[in-house]
């Protein structure tokens, strides 16, 4: 069997392995694998404890071939760290530190105390997500799914995010193509651990370093392998100052590959802040500026510009450059943390003399320990994401169904029954009964012979005089269908009027479906109200009878003259023949005066009766149009205005100040 060292087999009992240190500043340009391979051989002739195969074998099983292995350079020059994988190594000193009497383990673990607990968010964050994921509910039936696209994303990463880790902050850095990025990045970090070189691209995959434990959920969610996950040594100097953070190190979003390009979009709606690197020559870049920073314009709070590489400057260029970024910022829509107001932070340095990096570690440090930034993030995106939806909620004008256009609206189906004319038909109807119930006999048993010469019935043939003078029955014209469309094109057009175009598309639907059958129902109206009209059980007044009893005692007085005539020829009365022929004379004259007063008298009552009826017919029409067409508009009205609350609940609460 083969031998073990004592720290060896410490080691594998407690799962304590190597650390794979970053790479020598001198072999900065060297690949992932070379480096492992250097480092392999490295081992090898400094007499390891264990022979290169062991270690070849170990760096395989834990996933370190793509991680450089310079443990030795590391060694040399004084660096201590972790990559999270494997812990970090005691050392001499550590021996010594652990020995002496202020030593307090404690301190070492006072990183690690703090366990992942969920984001809690504030209450105005939870009422606008809330009221945002009422909104997509409400409207699901109404928009088109990728209208709805972006919102359905912010509440599925609000609700990921809030599972998450709260102690843990996660910043991504990103630039173009030799902005410096990773090289900002190892200075963070305090150790090289991102490659650098002239080699473009560089960065090919996000690589990931965390400060404490517990990110493993976050890095997760960015799909970042445990391979390219980092952890600097906890007791340098930075690490304390950067409790919590989870520094992402992306890569170029101007890449000419279009996978790095996909995997910077990808990661940059999942992180809680951004370090935008920018160097003096591509700082102006409109790659940068119109695809990232105008879009991301909302996000400034949690947004840093580094302008990087100011070495480069000469004299006070770099105050000038900052001031045209500053200035390209401020068109961008990207307000600026300045004077204590709440926005992107601006700063200058230079990761490669390091040079305001302690500047930037002290702001992400102050930023990282508010655990806030997570928070801030998705109010950002709520901000957006309520942006996008203003044209699909926010109407121009003041839509809506107004008791005048319900009236104008019944008014229009009222014309197109044509209520008028069934109106001066019943008017007509009625003064014809009413010549027919206060005429004389004679004139009554005159029509009855007519009608009974006249074939098909008995109905009685009001002579073409008469029909001239008092009118005769006329058939009302049927429901005009182009008068409906018209009536219903007309309050859809005015109630959609300055309606978001996808709520007043469902409006004129509602409408266009509640018209289907409308000229139908309101045929039977037009029925139902000729039915009443004619009919001869309609109400008569009260002189009716007087009228028709004078006319009566008029047929009477005609016929008792008569009879007293014939007396008198006969010799049975001998009063003289001018007293019969006066009562005949007064009833024959008396009978038409009272019919022409009766006349003159049903002209106010049956125009009455007209109006009643076409008021009838016309209310009936209104009632049917209500529930076919309005009450169906007032519908989507009302949905439309409740998710416009929710909208304004949503907005309203924006803090970029829409």
């Amino acid at each position: 069997m083969r031998e073990v060292s004592g720290e060896t087999a410490v080691k594998r009992m407690t799962g304590v392995a190597d650390a794979h240190d970053a790479p020598d500043p001198e072999d900065a340009g060297r690949s992932d694998s070379a480096a492992g391979a250097a480092g392999t051989a490295e081992h090898s002739a400094a007499g390891a404890d264990a022979p290169a195969g062991e270690l070849q074998d170990l760096d395989d099983r834990l996933g370190a071939a793509d991680i450089p292995d310079t443990a030795a350079a590391d060694e040399s020059a004084g660096y201590q760290w972790d990559d999270g994988f494997i812990a970090r190594r005691a050392t001499a000193r550590d021996d010594e530190t652990a020995d002496s009497p202020d030593f307090d383990l404690r301190r070492l673990l006072e990183p690690y105390e703090d366990f992942p607990r969920s984001v809690a968010f504030g209450t105005e964050l939870r009422t606008r997500l809330g009221a945002l994921r009422e909104l997509v509910g409400l409207s699901r039936t109404r928009l088109a799914e990728p209208t709805l696209a972006e919102a359905g994303r912010v509440l599925d990463e609000a609700s990921a995010r809030q599972r998450l880790s709260s102690q843990h902050t996660v910043v991504a850095i990103a630039g173009a193509t030799g902005s410096g990025k990773s090289t900002l990045f190892n200075a963070l970090a305090g150790v090289a651990i991102s490659e650098t070189g002239l080699r473009r691209p560089t960065t090919s995959a996000p690589l990931a370093c965390s400060w404490t434990d517990g990110a493993a959920g976050l890095l997760d969610r960015l799909s970042i392998p445990g391979r390219l996950r980092r952890r600097p040594w906890m007791s340098a100097g930075p690490g304390e100052a950067l409790h919590g953070l989870v520094l992402i190190d992306l890569p170029d979003h101007d890449s000419a590959v279009t996978a790095h390009r996909d995997q910077v979009d990808r990661v940059m709606e999942l992180v809680d802040a951004v370090i935008w690197v920018v160097d003096p020559e591509k700082y102006a870049d409109a790659a940068l500026h119109d695809r990232y920073l105008k879009p991301l314009a909302g996000h400034a709070e949690v947004t840093f510009v580094v302008l990087n590489q100011v070495d480069r400057l000469p004299g006070d260029a770099t105050d000038q450059v900052l001031d045209d970024l500053r200035r390209l910022l401020d068109d961008d829509g990207m307000a600026l943390g300045e004077h204590g107001e709440p926005g992107a932070t601006v700063l200058a340095l230079s990761a490669l003399t390091g040079d305001g990096v302690d500047e930037l570690r002290e702001l992400l440090g102050r930023f990282v320990q508010e655990r806030g930034a997570a928070a801030r993030r998705l109010s950002a995106d709520v901000d957006a994401a309520a942006n996008g939806l203003r044209s699909a909620y926010i109407a121009d004008g003041h839509p809506g169904l107004g008791e005048l256009t319900r009236e104008e609206f019944g008014e229009r189906l009222g014309d197109a029954v044509g209520a008028a004319a069934v109106g001066e038909s019943a008017e007509r109807e009625w003064s014809l009964n009413a010549m027919k119930a206060c005429g004389t006999p004679w004139l009554r048993l005159w029509r009855w012979y007519e009608s009974t010469r006249a074939p098909g019935g008995l109905e009685p043939t009001v002579p073409e005089s008469e029909s001239e003078s008092a009118g005769a029955k006329t058939e009302p014209e049927a429901t005009s269908r182009h008068e409906v469309e018209q009536a219903v094109r007309t309050v859809a057009d005015e109630t959609t009027d300055g309606l978001p175009t996808p709520w007043a598309l469902a409006v004129r639907e509602a409408a266009v479906r509640g018209a289907e059958g409308l000229p139908e129902a309101l045929d039977e109206l037009v029925e139902k109200a000729v039915e009443q009209a004619t009919d001869g059980r309609t109400s008569r007044p009260a002189w009716w009878r007087a009228a028709v009893l004078t006319q009566v005692l008029m047929t009477v007085h005609q016929v008792l003259g008569v009879l007293w005539l014939l007396a008198e020829a006969a010799g049975v009365l001998h009063a003289g023949p001018l007293t019969p022929v006066l009562v005949i004379m007064a009833g024959t004259a008396g009978g038409p005066l009272v019919e022409w007063l009766c006349a003159m008298a049903v002209r106010g009552p049956a125009r009455r009766h007209g109006q009643d009826v076409e008021r009838r017919l016309r209310e009936a029409a209104g009632a049917c149009g209500r529930g076919k067409v309005l009450d169906p508009v007032a519908g989507e009205l009302l949905r439309y205005r409740e998710v416009r609350e929710q909208y304004v609940t949503v907005d309203g609460l924006s803090t970029t100040g829409k």
